[in-house]
């Protein structure tokens, strides 16, 4: 256990200083691979919604426990060969799952430009990071765009991952790498196939739903610290209930809804995919205009969150009388 929060440490320094290069190999690429693959089998093959159901059960328990698996067993070869490259490999593996330095070079990506008023590149830059049509955007609705972005990721990007982390660093057979990695294939896995849309509709249902369940209670714990770290938490709950149930999602909307809470800004209207407008609830009240500032900021207020529930877990360990 005592390696396990060693690790912990160096994976959340190593997101800090490098992130992820866009030359080095990386999980999710594998995972995203893999996933490709499968489905476009299983939707060869399955050709109504029970076996496309039950295809997405099999997607689902293949990826998050294979991504669990092939992890500890990189990092237990890695150990035979030698104690110091077992303690690499895990904190690179760690250290992939985290999205904190990565969410922050994409957010000033599209900032860079809009400083000198080039919307248009903003655009072209913002579109690599969203599934929204971006070419028609207004500065305030980019901005509007990547704040959205920025508050949804912070949890299944960063805080969530850290989630499982931290509960992994406490069991000393699994650690903390395999439980990232499961939960970035689940993660992983809603991204690329969660949809209700065909030809998503039944083979992506269960993986879905599985992301949403795991992703509750870090979810909700995230929306509690930043309602701690605002000094007002009873206002920041209370935006929470009035507008986040209203979303479809059950946790991105919560977290979008703190950030916006906590920032005085609003989010959420009118979005358009492939020509198509989707219209998402309003989440908090428009005390403020999104600016780069609000976004700097929230970048901010979730490096704040990460470094306490560190801290905590940092803490809890040393406590334990038999670490």
């Amino acid at each position: 256990m005592t390696n396990n929060i060693y690790i912990l440490i160096i994976a959340a320094f190593l997101d800090y200083l490098i992130g992820d290069p866009w030359d080095w190999p990386h999980p999710v690429q594998i995972m995203g691979w893999v996933i490709s693959r499968l489905t476009k089998f299983f939707l060869h093959l399955c050709q109504n919604s029970l076996t496309q159901r039950l295809a997405g059960i099999v997607l689902g328990i293949i990826l998050i426990i294979g991504s669990g698996l092939v992890g500890f067993w990189m990092i237990q070869i890695a150990r035979w060969v030698h104690p110091l490259l077992g303690i690499a490999i895990n904190s690179i593996l760690l250290a992939s799952c985290f999205a904190g330095r990565s969410l922050r070079v994409a957010a000033e990506a599209v900032l860079q430009p809009l400083t000198i008023g080039d919307l248009e590149k903003a655009r072209k830059i913002l579109s690599n990071y969203v599934g929204r049509d971006t070419q028609n955007l207004s500065q305030a609705e980019i901005y509007r765009a990547v704040l959205e972005t920025v508050a949804e990721n912070a949890t299944d990007g960063v805080m969530a991952p850290l989630f499982y982390t931290i509960v992994g660093v406490f069991i000393p057979v699994v650690g903390p790498t395999p439980l990232a990695l499961a939960y970035k294939a689940s993660s992983t896995l809603d991204s690329m196939v969660g949809y209700r849309e065909a030809p998503y509709t039944y083979l992506g249902w269960f993986c879905a739903r599985l992301e949403d369940y795991l992703t509750w209670l870090p979810c909700r714990l995230t929306v509690v610290t930043l309602a701690l770290l605002s000094g007002k938490p009873m206002h920041i709950w209370h935006i929470c209930r009035r507008d986040a149930i209203n979303d479809p999602s059950p946790n991105s909307g919560w977290s979008e809804c703190a950030y916006a809470a906590f920032l005085g800004v609003q989010i959420g209207g009118t979005n358009w995919y492939r020509g198509v407008a989707k219209y998402k609830p309003l989440l908090g009240d428009a005390l403020y205009p999104i600016t780069a500032t609000s976004i700097q900021n929230a970048l901010q207020l979730t490096r704040y969150c990460y470094l306490l529930w560190l801290g905590i877990a940092i803490a809890i360990f040393l406590m334990l009388p038999n670490r």
